[in-house]
């Protein structure tokens, strides 16, 4: 098998080489330029094409999300945004996520080159999942060595679910491609609808900025969860980056947890961790959907959920940008329904009008 083309496209010195030698360390990419802005990226990229494109947002001349708009127009090239860790950045980014980047890596503005030493992993397991992502469906090489691999144990114990109530809830799990796949569900839904927690992968400062950028445009309530949120009609819960959301249950009020802990899954937010919650506390009254997105996790979580009586769903392949999470769902046995994007919302809207 080839390597993994990368084209990076920085106007900081220090991230290109920071960046070049962390990619280029391991022997499934290639790292085939840097740039220090997207005219020049454009210029050696007529000379050799990447597969994947790292890219900063905030250039001279052209800004990152003019170029990613051109590529995307004209010759689709799976796109992984490298952008600073504050509110500003973070926007910019989503802006980015919205033209059809696959997805983010943060940056701090201090401790920049020990930041990305330490966060190489990141970086290459999102180059891999960009390469093999269907960036036409945003408008998928040897894995590296993982790190410990933790269960939803680590944040609850298995155990049988609570008694029903009346209320339904719908958890949501996605990663690569989500921004989009979300996007198209949460706007497709009426004001009146089950409440709704979502665990995204997207790193810590990102989360909020993504949950009020939906909330500008859904007719649904939406927002970063704050631990000893309700969850109710019309309102969806977005997980912040960096933490864990658990669903929990007062009486027949449901409520989330955002709490500390270990990465579940390799994630933090773990879909694992929500659905655990969500089979134990919620368990026929809640409805399971797992979505595009690279690797497994949720997959177990979704089986518990199945095994507690609630309904399960797996966006199919047709409509994934990466189908690693929906795919591996299935495998285990925990999918009621695999539907295409765009039938979720009507699942949703059917499921939430029953009552147990």
């Amino acid at each position: 098998m080839s390597a993994i083309k990368v084209m990076i496209v920085d106007d900081s010195a220090v991230v290109r080489q920071v960046l070049s030698a962390a990619l280029d360390e391991d022997h499934a990419i290639e790292v085939i330029g840097a740039a220090v802005d997207p005219v020049f990226a454009l210029e050696k990229m007529k000379v050799r094409w990447p597969d994947v494109i790292v890219l900063d947002v905030e250039m001279p001349r052209m800004d990152g999300i003019t170029f990613l708009r051109k590529i995307m127009a004209e010759r689709p090239t799976p796109v992984v945004i490298c952008s600073t860790l504050t509110e500003q950045g973070s926007e910019t980014a989503l802006q980015a996520l919205a033209a059809g980047a696959v997805t983010v890596v943060a940056k701090p503005r201090m401790g920049l080159r020990q930041f990305l030493l330490d966060s190489s992993d990141d970086l290459v397991t999102a180059v891999k999942a960009a390469a093999r992502a269907n960036v036409r469906r945003l408008a998928v090489a040897p894995v590296i060595t993982p790190p410990p691999r933790l269960t939803a144990d680590a944040m609850l114990p298995a155990g049988g679910a609570m008694a029903l109530t009346t209320e339904m809830v719908v958890a949501i799990g996605t990663s690569t491609g989500g921004t989009q796949a979300l996007e198209a569900i949460l706007r497709a839904l009426p004001r009146l609808c089950p409440g709704i927690v979502v665990v995204q992968h997207m790193p810590e400062k990102f989360t909020g900025a993504f949950a009020q950028r939906l909330d500008s445009l859904c007719e649904v309530s939406v927002r970063e969860a704050r631990h000893g949120d309700r969850v109710m009609p019309g309102r969806v819960l977005i997980a912040p980056g960096g933490k864990h959301m658990l669903l929990k249950r007062s009486g027949a009020q449901y409520m989330v947890d955002v709490v500390d802990g270990p990465p579940v899954s390799r994630h933090r937010p773990s879909v694992d961790v929500l659905f655990r919650s969500a089979a134990r506390f919620a368990g026929k009254n809640a409805v399971g959907i797992i979505m595009t997105g690279m690797g497994d996790d949720g997959a177990r979580g979704l089986k518990e959920m199945h095994d507690a009586g609630a309904w399960t769903l797996a966006q199919d392949e047709a409509s994934c940008v990466v189908y690693g999470m929906p795919k591996e769902a299935v495998k285990m046995g925990g999918v009621d329904r695999v539907l295409p994007l765009r039938d979720i919302p009507g699942a949703i809207l059917g499921r939430g009008s029953r009552r147990a």
